[in-house]
């Protein structure tokens, strides 16, 4: 789509494709190029994505780690609720996959 998955950022310069499962993680390279197991993400998302401060429920809900602090997400603009924008069912194996080895959020 060339936007950001989660902002609608669409400044090709600021975007960053983002895998969920690590590509260190993966145990194929079908895993490693699976389209579904990434999203199109602006730097600053894709950063505290990678880190496990934020993940994505089942429903595209984004989940945010108690320890990243009020100060960081409201700077982060993730002090209200943020949803992945197009999300398919396929994505969801990756993020059970994120949300359990990755997520701080436990």
């Amino acid at each position: 789509e060339g936007r950001c998955a989660v902002t609608g950022l669409g400044v090709r310069e600021l975007l960053r494709a983002s895998h969920i499962k690590p590509w260190a993680e993966c145990e194929t390279d079908a895993e490693r190029l699976d389209v579904f197991n990434g999203f199109l993400l602006e730097a600053r998302i894709d950063a505290v994505f990678d880190q496990g401060f934020v993940t994505v429920a089942d429903d595209g809900r984004m989940l945010v780690a108690a320890e990243l602090g009020a100060e960081a997400r409201e700077l982060l603009g993730l002090d209200q609720e943020r949803r992945v924008l197009w999300l398919d069912e396929q994505h969801r194996t990756y993020l059970a996959w994120h949300r359990a080895r990755v997520f701080r959020g436990g």
